[in-house]
């Protein structure tokens, strides 16, 4: 069979044409099949942008000082407060500028519910992840209160109410009301508190604080108690605590205490008076007026060691740890008097011949003076 030319090329021809139309469709279907690749590159190339540029802004804001904030500045979170409250009333008070971010790195950390109620004090140059942490942690704002070595009970409740942001539970309790709310044995609390600083937050009571210089001194007298020298005239550790306190109005010197101790534990061996003026000038109460007369020191009171036997019925005020030590560690002495010397120390001396003669020599000094 012979095939014609034309025939021959009429079939390369449409060779040709099929050859270019399948060309052209494939690379239509790569455009079509990149155009979405491409896209998809885009747009995820964007959002990591989006992604990324918002964590910077992120941690740099919440790593900045908060611009608004000055030293001294007091915020409080009042008891009971939503996470969403506290953030609201700091961005109303101009210290968040963005409260969603630090809403976010609450959540982020899971402490949303977990800070605490109280004043913060804030300062220059905090930022909100440090104000956040120390709502966290409960970093309050701290106030103190110091009961002095040598104060009586009344001068203590009168710190308390003198003190701000404490509450006052006990304004209205007498005496045997505070011993019973500090659960004592004894019906006076009177001594039974150590004289320290005593650090608070807002909103605790003046019972709180007498609980804790109540528990202070158990801890201070019981180790004393167990660490004491040899026998001693005393029944148990409150009768030495009532030394103490004796002790500590009788010289405020550290250097005595040990030996006014010992003056005192042998006067009670040896069934001697105490014949201690501070004793009396608290039996007296606010009789006194200043100077002890003879007559105050015949009158009949049961704090008058002039007139009493032994030791007084409650110590008669705070005793530090010095006189504490020393009530139950008195020093190895003769002495059975003392006598103030006009400069803040004492003579002592073993004999009532010997005292008198110190009693005249220093009364005459400082009569002279």
């Amino acid at each position: 069979m012979i095939i014609s030319p034309q025939v021959c090329y009429g079939t390369y021809k449409g060779q040709a044409i099929h050859y270019r139309a399948k060309h052209a469709l494939m690379e239509l279907f790569i455009s079509q099949t990149r155009r979405p690749f491409v896209l998809g590159l885009i747009i995820t190339f964007v959002t990591a942008f989006c992604v990324i540029g918002t964590l910077l802004f992120s941690y740099r804001y919440l790593n900045s000082p908060i611009s608004a904030i000055q030293s001294g500045v007091i915020f409080e979170v009042e008891a009971g407060s939503s996470f969403s409250r506290v953030t609201g009333e700091l961005a109303q008070k101009g210290y968040l500028d963005y409260p969603q971010l630090f809403v976010g790195l609450a959540q982020l950390r899971d402490v949303a519910n977990s800070i605490k109620s109280g004043e913060y004090e804030l300062y220059t140059g905090i930022t909100p992840r440090q104000l956040l942490e120390k709502m966290v942690i409960g970093d309050n704002v701290q106030y103190r209160i110091t009961f002095i070595e040598g104060w009586t009970l009344n001068q203590v409740l009168e710190e308390l109410k003198n003190s701000e942001k404490l509450t006052l539970d006990l304004s209205n309790a007498n005496s045997s009301e505070i011993a019973t709310a500090l659960g004592l044995e004894q019906q006076s609390p009177e001594g039974m508190l150590f004289p320290d600083t005593y650090f608070y937050t807002k909103g605790t009571t003046d019972l709180e604080i007498l609980k804790r210089a109540s528990s202070r001194l158990d801890e201070v007298l019981s180790k004393a108690w167990n660490s004491r020298l040899g026998a001693l005239p005393y029944e148990n550790a409150y009768e030495s605590l009532i030394m103490a306190s004796i002790i500590e109005k009788e010289s405020a010197l550290g250097s005595e205490r040990s030996t006014i101790a010992s003056v005192f534990v042998r006067r009670l061996e040896l069934g001697m008076r105490l014949q201690s003026d501070p004793t009396v000038i608290y039996g007296m109460g606010e009789d006194f007026q200043g100077d002890l007369r003879r007559a105050d020191l015949e009158a009949e009171n049961p704090y008058n060691t002039y007139d009493i036997d032994g030791l007084p019925p409650t110590p008669i005020a705070l005793a530090g740890l010095q006189s504490v030590t020393a009530s139950l560690n008195p020093a190895p002495s003769n002495y059975l008097y003392f006598v103030a010397k006009g400069d803040g120390s004492h003579y002592f001396s073993s004999t009532l011949e010997e005292h008198n003669d110190a009693v005249a020599r220093y009364q005459k000094s400082a009569e002279a003076q």
